[in-house]
């Protein structure tokens, strides 16, 4: 078929010879390649560009040409870019580069930068018009006051695939979904929905986390603009959404990035840098510049165009050490013979420093499981300059506790203390994901030990211990009704559990943990500030009952909590004080609307100038089996009654 190439493109600045773009329209768009990069339609047809710089020849394949490859030209700026213009091209035609290596070989390749992707099994990219009418204004406008680190955040994270589907099992639309959790979310108090990657992917079963179309979102569940409505619908019920974004590593299908134009482009050479043994996958060149552009232009395109309201950085770790997942011998040390990967520590601090610097109102959060120091501090103060990180060492310890069978707890105390040692050091989110729930580990509520009740009261004792420990909250869908079985991502959820009373009564008590939670500045305003933080002594010390304050600002309110980690109950425990008066029993786990026994306060306790530990007031609190008691000097309305005292139930 004959070439329809352009002479001309209409959105350069000016033009080099040949017809071919001007330098300077690229100059111009540093971290911001998607607007020149890739399938870009226009009334005169459809102008494709593609970087390809060890290619012999580059041309276009598609539904417009029948699949016969119309070429591109390389540009003469030494840039390595190969474009131009094909004029019947248009939006929804699907399409691929046709790429000739320095061998003569010839490769189909998806676009990098391609904005939609063909429905999977199907690898071809698609042209396509982003245009969208946005009616979040107002979400938009307040988004820095409601993402505020004073602020309450509890993220409910969802495999859109799996949260819920059509009856037959096909999988529902982004609009679809959307709707269904906005009235979820509401309903349960989550202030933000974190979605597993969107990206679009070829294996479903990677979860999302082996990407091929890095700007496009997975044509499983709709186009686009479905996404986008998506986005959308969520802002304007007030809810948040973060992105799952991985820039850590990428599959080597060979229709994708993998050796794109027969050299190793995205990823190095060798691979005791390139490749991950751990996932099969590569590892991304962020010494080159081109592969931190393209990483740093994706994330702000996804900030951009679909108003997501923060990144959480998948696998951070693997990307700072060299030796990650390696024996010995199977990597390479840096310059000065350590471990850590300069390259990709100066690629996050500049990802970090320009996110920040288009939009301050978002969230950079960090997945780092190590002792990486200064994570979630600026880069100017030598950190790597991400809003917040998650606290994969609280999850661990706090799991590992909770599994011990509650007689050996007694021994098990600084497992379960530990955290506040470095609670500050970070600003941390607490985290329940997706990762604590499969591969034989068993749902959250099968790793409680004992019988059924105290199962639930367990997982209950475990939410009111997370939502009342500084840092902010993730719950991985399922955890907010004690989903039984673990996580599979072939199948819903089991939704028919909420008519069980043990399995309600969860989904009430995550309820009524969010609204207190938002309610009371004690329980948020200090997340991430030593200030808002003691420990608080008891008359008499159990390694197995926690017992701390948390604090606002004045006039705010405090909040005491205490927490029993067996099931014997305490009808009597004396509990150090901040200041005497009426404290209000503004939650307790063990109530019956949640499952439990009914062993309380009667709604409040009265704090005596009685002085404890040095403290100097202090109060005889009834502290229930496996039950977390929140006590607070300023009452809020809450859901639940005011509870029976301990003697008249026995």
């Amino acid at each position: 078929m004959t070439s329809q190439l352009s002479e001309t493109d209409p959105h350069a600045s000016g033009n080099g010879p040949a017809g071919e773009p001007s330098r300077q329209r690229y100059a111009s768009h540093h971290h911001r390649q998607f607007e020149v990069m890739g399938a870009h339609p226009t009334d005169q047809g459809t102008w494709f560009t593609v970087w390809a710089p060890n290619a012999h020849n580059v041309g276009v394949i598609g539904a417009f040409n029948n699949w016969h490859c119309e070429p591109l030209r390389r540009m003469d700026d030494g840039s390595g870019r190969w474009t131009g213009r094909i004029a019947n091209a248009r939006a929804g035609d699907c399409y691929k580069y046709r790429v000739e290596n320095a061998w003569g070989h010839w490769m189909d390749k998806a676009d990098p930068y391609a904005f939609r992707m063909e429905h999977p099994p199907g690898t071809a990219s698609q042209v396509w018009d982003l245009a969208y009418d946005w009616n979040d204004g107002e979400w938009m406008r307040t988004r820095g006051q409601r993402q505020g680190h004073e602020q309450p955040m509890s993220i409910y994270e969802v495999h859109l695939g799996s949260w819920q589907r059509e009856e037959d099992g096909r999988f529902l639309n982004y609009r679809e979904l959307a709707q269904r959790l906005a009235v979820h979310c509401h309903n349960m108090g989550f202030t933000h929905v974190e979605l597993m990657p969107v990206a679009e992917h070829p294996f479903y079963g990677s979860w999302g986390y082996q990407v091929t179309g890095y700007f496009a979102p997975t044509s499983r569940y709709g186009t686009p603009q479905d996404l986008m409505a998506f986005v959308d619908t969520l802002h304007q019920q007030g809810i948040g959404v973060f992105l799952d974004w991985v820039p850590s590593h990428f599959p080597a299908d060979p229709h994708a990035l993998a050796r794109f134009d027969g050299t190793a482009l995205y990823e190095h050479e060798d691979p005791r840098r390139g490749f991950h043994p751990e996932w099969n996958s590569l590892i991304f060149n962020y010494g080159r510049y081109e592969v931190r552009d393209f990483l740093i232009s994706n994330a702000l395109f996804w900030l951009e165009k679909y108003h997501f309201d923060g990144l959480r950085v998948d696998a951070v770790a693997s990307m700072l050490y060299l030796d990650y997942a390696r024996r010995h011998g199977e990597w390479i040390p840096n310059q000065h013979g350590g471990n850590q990967n300069h390259d990709a520590v100066r690629f996050l601090q500049d990802l970090n420093t320009t996110i920040y610097a288009h939009y301050p109102d978002v969230h950079m959060i960090a997945e780092e499981s190590t002792a990486w120091p200064a994570v979630s501090r600026p880069v100017h103060f030598g950190g790597l300059g991400f809003g917040m990180k998650w606290n994969m060492g609280w999850m661990n310890d706090t799991l590992r506790y909770f599994s011990r069978p509650h007689f050996y707890r007694h021994w098990h105390g600084d497992d379960i203390r530990f955290s506040a040692v470095y609670a500050f050091h970070e600003n941390f989110i607490l985290p329940l994901s997706h990762d604590e729930v499969v591969y034989g580990k068993g749902s959250l509520l099968r790793r409680q030990p004992g019988d059924e009740w105290q199962r639930f009261a367990g997982l209950r004792n475990l939410y009111g211990y997370m939502w009342a420990h500084p840092g902010k909250k993730l719950l991985f869908m399922g955890g907010e009704f004690g989903q039984y079985e673990e996580w599979h991502h072939e199948r819903t959820l089991d939704w028919h559990l909420w008519a069980r009373p043990f399995h309600a009564g969860v989904a009430r008590w995550i309820a009524d943990l969010n609204a207190v939670y938002k309610q009371l500045p004690a329980l948020h305003r200090h997340d991430f500030d030593g200030e808002g933080f003691s420990w608080i002594p008891c008359e008499r010390h159990e390694s197995t009952i926690l017992t701390f304050l948390r604090r606002a600002g004045p006039g705010e309110g405090s909040a005491v909590v205490i927490c029993n980690l067996t099931a014997e109950p305490r009808p009597a425990l004396r509990v150090a004080m901040p200041e005497a008066g009426e404290w209000h029993e503004v939650l307790n786990s063990d109530a019956a609307v949640y499952g439990g026994s009914g062993i309380g306060n009667l709604g409040r306790v009265q704090a005596s100038p009685q002085p404890v530990g040095g403290w100097p007031a202090s109060a005889l609190v009834a502290v229930p089996p496996l039950g977390t008691v929140i006590l607070s000097n300023r009452p809020i309305p809450t859901t639940a009654p005011p509870q029976g005292d301990f003697h008249a139930r026995q």
